[in-house]
């Protein structure tokens, strides 16, 4: 894996408890799990919430209905405070993927740092790409759960 990769830090409603269901709920994912212009359907999303389990979702870009699918393992699951997981397409091999790391933290008046870190992807914004897509969902996440 390459040494590249970005964080994004975002403080958010809501316990590090809600917070984590959010990213292991298929019914939460499907609001958020997505840039704009993109939506991730229900049913494609497939959640295994354990040390070794899968995970997989597909985004739809709303106006071509292209379908892009990603999927990955989780590497450790530390409820509520940290989920790892490999990143990437369907079948690539969990050691080569870019990693996921979500870390919450508890703040003040029911709130929670999120510190999302992807290492293998070197990102910044304004790359309408990987750091600005997941950057718009981050942001999907904050509106979600505010509603």
């Amino acid at each position: 894996m390459s040494a590249k990769e970005f964080t994004i830090v975002r403080d958010l409603e809501g316990s590090p408890e809600r917070v984590w269901q959010a990213w292991i709920d298929p019914a939460q994912m499907t609001a958020w799990m997505h840039p704009r212009g993109f939506h991730t359907p229900l049913e494609q999303i497939a959640v295994d919430a354990r040390v070794g389990g899968s995970y997989a979702y597909t985004m739809v870009d709303d106006e071509t209905g292209q379908a892009y699918p990603s999927a990955g393992e989780f590497l450790e699951l530390d409820e509520p405070h940290r989920i790892s997981m490999s990143w990437g397409s369907p079948g690539d091999a969990v050691a080569d993927a870019p990693r996921i790391t979500v870390e919450l933290e508890p703040r003040e008046g029911g709130r929670t740092r999120l510190t999302f870190t992807l290492q293998g992807i070197a990102g910044q914004p304004g790359d309408d790409d990987v750091y600005d897509g997941w950057d718009e969902a981050l942001a999907n996440l904050r509106s979600a759960l505010q509603s």
